[in-house]
């Protein structure tokens, strides 16, 4: 009973649960249902709303087409309340263009001041609304302004609308009411604008107006007329809208960060400006915008700022803004010149701070700053032209003379030079190569002192102080704008006075001028020693660049810039600082700048070592360090000391010729000695046979050797000679054979009919012939020639084999070098050719007159054959423009292009022998005289010391005596060359004189014709001994084993009769056979 009775309890109330439960659900739905309806009611009321409100509007805009009536400023602005109430951007564009053009039409009205919508700004009870709805409107005309694209078709009327809606609310000069009302309200309605300006700005304004900006300023002056119309209005009317906001704020900081970011950071906009809208310009100018700007970067945190938040790309582009502005307000420069520099190093090191060497993943092309670790804006890039056009005003001449005033006021001349056409300060901007050229050739008629260190200058003046800072500068621009850095180094060297006062300026620094301060700052961290080494490096680049593209007339005859006096004074300034550099060792531990500063001044010091090489300007010993003991530096060469080796690697030139023979020479037997090629206690040197015959002496030269590995090519060898009728030669190869068959074997192959080689006009050196491809199997011949000529050097034989200079640096690897220039060695190629070219450079006229092309035609074997020397040449004009590119693509054509694969094959047979940083301490010239012996006088008293005598001959015999008697009284200097080469084969003697001579200078005296010699007996000995004669030898001539550099002298009874013969041998260079 109790159970069922509990049952049905618990049944009930879970029923009631339930049914409250439905209950509070049903009042939940009816809740919702009612919320949605409502939601639905309202949605529909303001879709009903908004549609009446449309329709009113477009009602009332239709009205205003039809022209019924005009509509007075209360309509507009109730028109306007309703339509900004609704407003959808998607959905009202074509009202709020209306409302716009109806605004603007109401300002246009005549004498009818209610119908002007400016006018409820007077308005009491309207005047905040009426403010406010300004305000709205303005800012829609902004975002319309952000997503509209000028270059578009469509968007153009748009851009122009919305820019008017933003010119005539953003300033009272327009309103036609202040005519009406009078000049009183003006200061009122300004403060209307400057309110309505304020609060644009907050939302974006600059930000907004970059947009239009930036699109106009990516097209060039050039563009359409239709689109030259609109960007002109554009730039109109954003730049005044632009610049009302920061005069209204009194050029506060934050409008003035505002506009360089926004809109001085607008890729060359002055360019445009100053093309398109130069009141623009004016404006600027009037408002003394540019010192504002310079007063304001030059503030480090807030230049460093504006960097950070332009990143590098933007932050170049208000680079040349700025330095565009600098260029058009001259006076401001002046004024500000410290701060200009300041500002404009502060943002170039910025950019330099993500200026890369090389491609990486994290880094970007840039057409300007080259690899660049920052992210690149490449929407830029159409603009960069315009861009590194405003770079250049700052090594133009303008600009330079401007900063570098204090340099250039600075007197060199003894005498007033004569008057000439003075250049304007608007002339030459761009600075391309041919001015340079073009002002180069014109010779100063003044006269100065030569300048070298006096000392004397303060170094901590403010002069001082300025002129270091545009160095820095400057010497930053290089560093950073890498893609233009010629262009900044012809600017910098375009004033024919500039490097000269600089170098002025800088012997006047110190106490005592010049190499001492520099030392000195090289040990002191101080920011004055680093700017004053900055002046230095950027003297150093500069000259460079100028002395390189300067040739041998404009240096030694007409002495642009510098006199001749003058490079021996900073070559030698030069050479002792990096010799001091390296040996205090400075150089062992530098980095960043103090190794870059290195690299400048080795540069130039190499450019004038390289010229002096080629031609002298510089007295005997010049380039040498006399406080500089060889033995002291081989000892440390020894040591491995890393000073030594560097010294060796960068100014090998400071230690005596004859020392670095020594040192090549210690080297080569070095590696013979680990090579096992010397003959030891313990072991003999594995030894080559080849047999060959005199007829083919060159086919079987050829063929033995080609094949032969390397190490035995540099081991021994040993020759057997064959006769025409196929006999061998009597006689033991001790070297003089292997020395008369390689003597043999250059002779033939540089014989240039042969056509192997060629000789050059003039000198008539040699050099691989462009036709030499005749031959079929010209190239290995090149490279068994190559080593056979680095056979003779490793073996220390001379040869007189006379090269062209062009070809040996090529075989040296200087044309490699940045130094390298084609046009200077072309005189040692054709002398006659080179002062053509050159005379195509100084020609005044056009030189498209002339009818050339960008090609060669050369006679090759009675056919004209036309080389192109760039693709297409043969139909590209030379013209004034290009000429510099012809002379040196023709110079780089005849001394490389056309002689490449022959010269390449002689490279690698010679290097297979000679490793080519043996010759790295040789200049070109001294390499000539390592491969031909010295050019200096024969050293005769050197001769006789070294002489050995045979067949009785001694030093006191008296034909001996006779002998150098003749050589030193008798015999010209020409004649004694005949002599040495009659011995041995080459006019010159040894680099390191006769007692390197091997084998050794012999006298041997013989009483028969070599036919009949039997070599030396006692009784031949001791007849020559006693002067003792089997017949009078007056009849016979002397003669000569040039394998054994050997002389036969007969017993000869007179002196007169010695001479006589051996006058007559020498000249006819009497031959012999292997006796």
């Amino acid at each position: 009973m109790f159970g069922v009775a509990q049952s049905s309890k618990s049944q009930f109330l879970d029923k009631a649960r339930q049914a409250r439960e439905e209950r509070k659900g049903q009042r939940e739905r009816e809740r919702a249902a009612t919320q949605i309806q409502a939601l639905i009611r309202r949605y529909l009321c303001r879709c009903q709303l908004q549609k009446q409100i449309r329709r009113e509007v477009d009602e009332f805009f239709d009205g205003c087409d039809a022209g019924s009536s005009k509509r007075n400023a209360l309509s507009i602005f109730k028109i306007a309340r309703k339509l900004l109430f609704i407003f959808i951007m998607k959905e009202d564009k074509l009202r709020f263009e209306k409302l716009c053009r109806c605004i603007l039409g109401s300002m246009e009205v005549e004498n009818e001041h209610k119908v002007w919508y400016v006018s409820l700004a007077l308005s009491k009870d309207l005047t905040l609304l009426w403010i406010k709805q300004v305000k709205d409107i303005l800012w829609v005309s902004c975002e319309f302004l952000k997503k509209l694209k000028p270059d578009i078709l469509q968007d153009n009327k748009m851009v122009t609308l919305y820019l008017s809606m933003l010119v005539t609310f953003t300033d009272t000069s327009t309103w036609k009411i202040l005519r009406v009302k009078g000049e009183a309200l003006r200061p009122a309605l300004n403060r209307i604008c400057e309110n309505i300006m304020g609060q644009l700005n907050q939302k974006g304004f600059y930000t907004i107006l970059q947009v239009p900006q930036s699109h106009s300023t990516c097209l060039q002056c050039n563009t359409l007329p239709v689109q030259s119309k609109m960007w002109l209005f554009v730039m109109e009317c954003v730049f005044p809208c632009v610049l009302r906001p920061v005069i209204a704020a009194h050029f506060s900081d934050n409008l003035l960060r505002s506009l360089l970011i926004n809109i001085m950071s607008v890729p060359a906009i002055v360019s445009h400006l100053h093309t398109l809208t130069p009141e623009c310009i004016a404006m600027i100018q009037a408002h003394d915008l540019l010192r504002k700007f310079i007063l304001f970067l030059s503030r480090e945190e807030q230049c460093s700022d504006i960097c950070v938040c332009l990143e590098g790309s933007h932050t170049l582009c208000l680079l040349g803004n700025l330095i565009h502005l600098g260029y058009l307000t001259e006076k401001v420069l002046e004024d500000e010149a410290n701060h200009f520099v300041r500002d404009l190093t502060d943002m170039l090191s910025y950019c330099q701070r993500y200026v890369s060497q090389k491609k990486s993943n994290l880094t970007h092309w840039h057409p300007v700053l080259g690899w660049f670790s920052q992210t690149v804006d490449y929407g830029l890039n159409e603009s960069m032209p315009l861009v590194t056009k405003q770079l250049q005003y700052l090594w133009g001449v303008t600009v330079i003379r401007t900063l570098f005033s204090d340099v250039l006021s600075k007197k060199l001349e003894n005498q007033e030079p004569a008057q000439s056409g003075a250049q304007s300060s608007t002339q030459q901007t761009n600075l391309p190569v041919k001015n340079l050229f073009k002002r180069a050739f014109q010779k100063s008629a003044s006269v100065r002192n030569i300048l070298k260190p006096v000392g004397g200058r303060r170094v901590d003046s403010v002069e001082v102080r300025k002129v270091c800072s545009i160095c820095v500068l400057y010497q930053t621009a290089l560093t950073t704008l890498t893609q233009i850095r010629l262009q900044i180094l012809t600017g910098l060297t375009y004033l024919d006075d500039l490097l000269p006062k600089l170098w002025a300026f800088i012997c006047e620094l110190g106490p005592q001028g010049g190499l001492k301060l520099f030392m000195e700052c090289l040990n002191n961290d101080t920011e004055e020693s680093k700017r004053l080494l900055a002046m230095l490096m950027l003297f150093c680049d500069c000259s460079r660049h100028l002395i390189t593209i300067l040739d041998d007339i404009e240096v030694y005859e007409e002495q642009i810039s510098f006199k001749t006096e003058e490079l021996v004074t900073i070559s030698s300034f030069l050479n002792t600082f990096v010799y001091k550099m390296i040996w205090d060792g400075i150089l062992e531990n530098a980095k960043g700048e103090t190794l870059d500063l290195f690299h400048s001044v080795h540069g130039w010091l190499m450019v004038l070592y390289e010229r002096d090489c080629r031609r002298r300007f510089a007295p005997d010993d010049h380039w040498l360090r006399k406080d500089l003991k060889p033995s002291l530096l081989f000892q440390e060469l020894d040591k491995g000391k890393r000073r030594a080796q560097l010294l060796l690697q960068y100014i090998p030139h400071v230690i005596p010729h004859k020392n670095r023979v020594l040192l090549f020479r210690n080297i080569v037997t070095k590696e013979k000695e680990s090579l096992g090629l010397v003959e030891t206690n313990s072991a003999s040197p594995h030894v080559t046979h080849i047999t060959i015959r005199r007829s083919r002496m060159l086919e079987d030269g050829y063929d033995q050797l080609r094949r032969l590995p390397v190490n035995s090519i540099k081991g021994v060898i040993r020759v057997k000679f064959v006769n025409d009728l196929g006999v061998d030669e009597a006689g033991i190869d001790q070297d003089g054979v292997f020395k008369e068959f390689l003597e043999e074997i250059i002779k033939k192959v540089f014989n240039p009919a042969l056509n192997l080689f060629r000789t050059t006009s003039g000198d008539e050196r040699l050099y691989p012939s462009p036709t030499s491809y005749i031959h079929e199997n010209h190239l290995q011949l090149f490279e068994f020639v190559g080593k056979m000529l680095g056979k003779a050097i490793y073996e220390g034989i001379v040869v007189d084999v006379p090269f062209a200079s062009f070809f040996l640096s090529q075989v040296l690897g200087h044309h490699h070098s940045t130094f390298y220039s084609s046009i200077d060695e072309l005189p040692s190629l054709d002398s006659e050719f080179y002062k053509n070219l050159t005379s195509i450079k100084r020609y005044d006229g056009d030189v498209g007159d002339l009818g050339l092309t960008l090609s060669y035609d050369e006679d090759v074997m009675g056919q004209l054959v036309c080389h192109e020397l760039i693709p297409g040449g043969k139909t590209m004009l030379v013209t004034n423009e290009n000429k510099i590119s012809y002379i040196h693509l023709m110079a780089h054509f005849r001394m490389h292009t056309q002689i490449k694969e022959p010269t390449t094959a002689f490279i690698r047979g010679f290097r297979c022998i000679i490793n080519p940083e043996w010759l790295h301490v040789f200049s070109t010239p001294e390499v000539q005289r390592l491969v031909s012996g010295d050019n200096a006088e024969i050293d005769l008293e050197d001769l006789k010391k070294h002489t050995v005598y045979y067949g009785g001959f001694h030093s006191s015999h008296r034909v001996i005596i006779w002998l150098w008697d003749i050589m030193a009284n008798d015999f010209t200097s020409d004649e004694r060359a005949m002599f040495l080469k009659f011995v041995t084969s080459c006019s010159r003697p040894p680099l390191l004189g006769f007692a390197y001579l091997k084998p050794p200078f012999s006298i041997r005296c013989v009483e028969v014709s070599d036919d009949q010699d039997t070599g030396d007996t006692l009784g031949s000995v001791l007849r020559g001994f006693f002067t003792i004669r089997k017949k009078e030898p007056g009849g016979r001539l002397p003669t000569s084993s040039t394998c054994f550099n050997l002389l036969k002298l007969p017993n000869y009874s007179k002196k007169s009769i010695l001479r006589d013969k051996l006058r007559y041998a020498i000249s006819m260079n009497t031959g012999f056979e292997l006796s």
